[in-house]
């Protein structure tokens, strides 16, 4: 029996009654609909059209698409024929976009034209781009517009695969540098649904879920795509950058029981919320990842929204979130412990486990590892080490065996002796009524000694100079070693598109 993936994921719902029933919705003016039975026929449509197109079995389709309804049926269609799609960024520049055609080597692409300016140069560089498909708009020369490609494509099955067959790539965020092709496979997909979608977020048929997390993040296309097509909810789309006012809006229009989000965005709302109306939405419960969720803004949510956010740690390289706290059994401030299906493991610089209080670097064993990185095989071989897959994240156990993030391997540092955690800093930084955001890196002093340094952003119509006292402020929540020793104010801070803070970008050079 062939396990491409599209079938379980798109064909199934044909036969279990779903046809007609709303996959997905665009959440904005004029927005379109897509049912499942529209999804099955245009995914086919779209594996035929790529073979006529001439793109073979294992080529690769870069997708430079919005959140929009082409999305899932360029995604599926790759899949019904074999192309490996490979789910772009769509807020990077013109340059990495360039890198990465070089790098994946795509044979087709797909852009939305919303992008083209950007895209179509790196992409007329390419040697191996085939065919340029423009989404949404006049094609130029060289390109091939959405409906022409389309044209006369007659539907076609989903070809026979086995499970450990790559699927698709996506990027790595490139919170510390260059980003990375992760090749995943077709069962992947179906491991993070049974795991995490069923077993945590328990998703359910009547769900409407809204992921602010686009879909090229593994965050996002999991909230966004595969989870709710594993058990046949309605996903809500929104093709532009989220806000606090257009979330706010989706959030009151459409209410959606679940919402997707990471902590940038939450403190955005919450502090919108806090000057202005709550929205008026049916939500059961939220997730946030991407980073760890600050103790203070999950209870002002709570206390705002009245649902609660389920804090949870994934990575491109596994899929989706493999650590989470669970529904009535939130505890903010920590990142829970093992989905279902995940085993988890802290260890020292020499590899060996460490003890309870301590801490260490977060192994993970799960199912929906990814096979490699593309073309790095030093740096597959030093992350994917057997079944176990390193994060690169340092964690301490509590007693009662839930994980605290410390920070990336990278960013943790050594005050007196004694490991420092930046966000534990950032943490006590941000429960002050004044902050809305902060970094914490470390910075060596006039003794060429390392101490924390903070950058911190304001919330709006705060004035810098009345937030003298954060030093002592953190000094009496955390501990008066650990307080930082320079803070500077910022309009905002260094961000990968997915949300996470870049702070090797706020380091001294070296």
């Amino acid at each position: 029996m062939s396990s491409n993936a599209a079938n379980w994921f798109v064909e199934r719902h044909l036969g279990e009654g779903r046809g007609d029933k709303v996959a997905f919705k665009e959440a904005w003016s004029g927005g379109r609909e897509l049912s499942y039975g529209a999804l099955a026929q245009q995914s086919s449509e779209v594996a035929a059209a790529l073979g006529s197109a001439g793109i073979h079995r294992e080529e690769r389709a870069a997708m430079f698409v919005l959140d929009q309804l082409e999305f899932p049926c360029i995604f599926w269609g790759a899949l019904k024929a074999g192309v490996q799609p490979v789910a772009l960024n769509t807020l990077l520049s013109t340059d990495v976009y360039r890198t990465i055609l070089n790098d994946c080597r795509a044979a087709i692409s797909f852009v939305s034209v919303e992008l083209l300016d950007i895209v179509l140069p790196a992409a007329k560089d390419s040697p191996y781009l085939r065919k340029i498909v423009v989404i949404g708009g006049d094609a130029p020369a060289g390109t091939i517009s959405w409906v022409e490609f389309m044209k006369d494509a007659t539907p076609m099955s989903a070809i026979e695969c086995c499970g450990d067959e790559i699927a698709f790539w996506l990027y790595s965020s490139g919170s510390t540098g260059n980003p990375k092709g992760v090749r995943h496979v077709h069962d992947a997909l179906r491991v993070t649904c049974d795991t995490y979608g069923s077993k945590v977020l328990g998703i359910r048929e009547d769900d409407t879920i809204y992921s602010a997390a686009k879909l090229f993040f593994a965050y996002g296309l999991g909230n966004g795509m595969s989870f709710p097509q594993a058990v046949g909810a309605t996903a809500l789309l929104y093709n532009a950058r989220p806000t606090p006012e257009s979330v706010s809006a989706i959030l009151e229009e459409h209410k959606p029981t679940i919402f997707c989000g990471v902590p940038t965005l939450y403190a955005a709302l919450v502090h919108r919320w806090e000057e202005g109306a709550v929205p008026d939405a049916p939500l059961r419960i939220c997730i946030s990842a991407g980073e760890a969720l600050p103790a203070e803004l999950g209870r002002k949510w709570k206390a705002l929204q009245g649902s609660d956010i389920m804090d949870g740690v994934g990575s491109t390289e596994l899929l989706h979130i493999f650590l989470s706290n669970s529904p009535n059994d939130i505890e903010y401030g920590t990142s829970g412990v093992a989905v279902p299906g995940y085993e988890v493991r802290l260890v020292d610089e020499t590899g060996a486990n460490i003890e309870e209080g301590a801490i260490g670097e977060l192994l993970v064993k799960g199912d929906s590892a990814a096979a490699d990185y593309w073309n790095q095989r030093t740096k597959s071989r030093s992350t994917f080490e057997g079944e176990w897959t390193r994060t690169g994240d340092k964690y301490e156990m509590s007693k009662s065996g839930r994980m605290i993030y410390c920070g990336r391997t990278d960013d943790m540092f050594k005050v007196s002796g004694i490991w420092v955690s930046p966000f534990e800093v950032e943490q006590a930084l941000m429960a002050h009524p004044d902050v809305l955001e902060a970094a914490v890196v470390a910075r060596r002093d006039e003794d060429d000694l390392e101490k924390p340094q903070a950058f911190v952003v304001l919330k709006d119509g705060r004035d810098a100079k009345a937030v003298g006292g954060l030093k002592d402020f953190v000094k009496e929540r955390i501990g008066k070693w650990k307080y930082p020793r320079w803070i500077d104010i910022l309009d905002e801070l260094p961000k990968t598109a997915t949300g996470k803070i870049q702070r090797f970008k706020l380091r001294e050079p070296s």
